[in-house]
């Protein structure tokens, strides 16, 4: 697959006016898993940045520009994110990155941004204190999203012995080291953890281990797409049926498991069922766009979306595409989006409202508890107002 695998310049029609016909675009890199573990979410990702873009470049662009979208496969891996973020910031020189990665790439595409001095948002839920002059988050931590679930088994289904189970890198291990000091905090013991490499998926080991310890509940971190697929199957298949915590399913992906994801548990920023106005006219939108073809829109996805907003909203604010000025300006703009109303100021991070969600038998997440903005906690004191 080509580095730079598309360019899209969205609704150039008379919608943008002639100064926004006339100006250069601003370009928005988009480093995404396309190949990969990803794979399986990016189809929604990249709809949602190509929505994004469109609405805005319908109602005139940014400072009478449009938006323009460079999107790259980082392959979901390190190797793939270096030859992405080289491919968008040195050879594309776009204006800003927003990205839904997985925390290996991003930890790869990081010291590029930093040399190159390119604004990051990044919109994935991840393991939290990374920390750069250059980045802004706008998805959740482990102190948002591991009590509702951990809480939630220990008063529902009296679980006091948990099993965890994570792709062996930054994410399933840092998820599940905060879940263990979690856990113990709450009376409870950690009876087993196991990890796969990210890009496995022979999970039958890790099962017997699991069979062995005889936990009370189960919590996983993988790092999403295929290994939930494969990971769920197996466990299905093997009669696992204790209380199951998901801290990586995404609603795409508990859509495409079928009845395995049925009864699994996960704590999100954004579910489609959500019923506000603000969802229903995102909803109404992506269907408008893409018809049949429509992704389920998703923790994954919606975050993206934002972070698009958030882009646009801080070179508004910033009255150019100055890289400084940007970065200045990220923390004091808000996206009334469909997770709601979303300012990163928490030291580059966001206070998020939190839903504990359960899957149904047709892949829908139905809510069971609501979290009004859920504090990141202290992730980049250096970045402290």
């Amino acid at each position: 697959m080509t580095m730079r695998v598309k360019s899209i310049l969205v609704g150039m029609g008379l919608c943008f006016g002639i100064s926004a016909h006339a100006a250069d675009p601003i370009k928005i890199g988009i480093p995404v898993g396309l190949s990969g573990a990803n794979s399986v979410v990016a189809p929604s990702v990249v709809q949602a940045s190509e929505l994004a873009v469109e609405e805005i470049n319908a109602k005139g662009g940014v400072l009478g520009r449009p938006l323009q979208l460079e999107i790259a496969d980082d392959a979901s891996g390190a190797q793939g994110a270096q030859r992405a973020y080289d491919s968008l910031v040195y050879q594309e020189e776009v204006d800003g990155i927003v990205a839904m990665e997985t925390t290996a790439a991003r930890n790869a595409g990081l010291p590029i941004i930093n040399r190159g001095r390119v604004p990051l948002i990044y919109t994935s839920f991840y393991e939290g204190r990374s920390c750069s002059p250059w980045m802004y988050i706008n998805a959740w931590v482990p102190e948002q999203q591991v009590e509702p679930i951990v809480d939630q088994f220990m008063s529902e289904y009296e679980a006091k012995k948990f099993f965890l189970i994570g792709s062996d890198y930054a994410f399933g291990r840092g998820m599940l080291e905060f879940t263990r000091e979690y856990v113990e905090s709450k009376g409870g013991t950690v009876v087993g953890e196991s990890y796969l490499p990210i890009e496995g998926s022979d999970w039958t080991a890790i099962i017997s281990q699991l069979r062995s310890a005889n936990p009370d509940a189960l919590i996983t971190s993988t790092s999403g797409g295929a290994p939930n697929v494969t990971l769920t199957r197996q466990l299905r298949s093997a009669g696992v049926n204790i209380p199951y915590g998901n801290y990586a399913l995404d609603e795409g992906t508990a859509k495409s498991m079928g009845t395995n994801a049925e009864g699994v548990y996960l704590a999100a920023s954004y579910l489609s069922s959500l019923d506000t106005p603000a969802n229903r006219r995102f909803l109404e939108a992506l269907n408008e766009k893409f018809g049949d073809e429509a992704e389920t829109p998703n923790e994954l996805s919606v975050p993206q979306y934002d972070g698009i907003y958030a882009y646009a909203a801080a070179v508004e604010k910033a009255g150019s595409t100055d890289p400084s000025a940007v970065i200045d300006a990220l923390s004091e703009v808000t996206v009334e989006g469909p997770r709601g109303s979303i300012t990163m100021d928490k030291q580059r991070h966001a206070a998020l409202t939190m839903y504990l969600g359960k899957v149904a038998s047709d892949g829908s997440v139905e809510v069971v508890k609501s979290f009004e903005k859920v504090d990141p906690g202290e992730q980049c004191p250096q970045f402290a107002d």
